[in-house]
């Protein structure tokens, strides 16, 4: 038997906080509670915007942590300066729009190749190891892996859902993806279409030599598909785990995920 790493995502804790401007609730709480039922791993973004996770918030957690910390970011110069100063256990690119609700799809490693580049190595220069958040393709594994980056996160956004539209009651409501409303037929197809993508993709970034993390949109009822891929060593999961919690307590939120991570 075997687990996943599983790196729990406490932006949404800070997004409560700043929704009243008071330190209630507390991200170093957050953090202790996540630490102490299952993760492996903390995770936090760092946006331009500052909309949730603070320049302060970076400091504290990683003076505290017992755990690994990987902070999500930008390639925009000034975050890069910060996280190449704080030194994070990992540093991962993600791509980033300041009027988006949440990260849209992943990193474009095409378009912003010298970018993506410069950021890379001036982050290895810091010594820290640097995962690229993509979409789960083969050209993008091998940009990864030719960018020099250790590791990539496949974007699993589109099969979250895709997995929502087609189990729960978000068809034609005010919450579904427009794109994706479909018939039932179709959004099967579709799914089985992206998840063969992932485990391709991950398939392929492993033998090139890429650890390979999986996120986005993941929650306690759409996981088994992305658990079958073995080349799959990591879950970056946050919404789900601090959504959960506003009933069960953080503690059996993240003790529940952690169990669903074990092969």
């Amino acid at each position: 038997m075997s687990t996943m790493t599983l790196g729990v995502n406490i932006d949404h804790v800070a997004v409560l906080r700043e929704a009243r401007r008071v330190n209630d609730p507390d991200i170093l709480e957050a953090l202790f509670v996540a630490c102490q039922n299952g993760a492996d791993q903390i995770t936090i973004h760092l946006r331009e915007d500052r909309r949730h996770i603070q320049d302060s918030d970076v400091k504290n957690i990683l003076a505290h942590s017992k755990l690994p910390v990987n902070l999500e970011c930008s390639i925009n110069q000034e975050i890069l300066n910060i996280v190449s100063r704080l030194k994070p256990h990992r540093a991962t690119l993600v791509p980033e729009k300041r009027e988006e609700v949440t990260t849209e799809g992943g990193l474009d490693v095409f378009s912003y190749e010298s970018a993506i580049a410069n950021a890379i190595e001036q982050l290895h220069d810091a010594l820290i190891p640097v995962s690229l958040f993509v979409d789960p393709t083969i050209e993008a594994m091998d940009k990864a892996k030719e960018l020099g980056a250790e590791m990539v996160e496949l974007h699993t956004g589109h099969y979250a859902n895709l997995f929502a539209m087609l189990h729960s009651n978000l068809v034609y409501s005010n919450h579904s993806v427009k794109e994706l409303e479909l018939p039932r037929y179709e959004l099967e197809t579709q799914l089985e279409k992206a998840l063969h993508s992932l485990k391709i993709s991950a398939l392929h970034a492993k033998k090139i030599g890429l650890e390979v993390a999986a996120g986005h949109g993941l929650n306690y009822n759409n996981l088994q598909g992305i658990m079958a891929i073995d080349a799959i060593t990591e879950l970056n999961i946050g919404q789900s785990i601090i959504a959960r919690s506003v009933f069960t307590g953080l503690d059996s939120a993240v003790r529940e995920m952690k169990k669903l991570t074990t092969r």
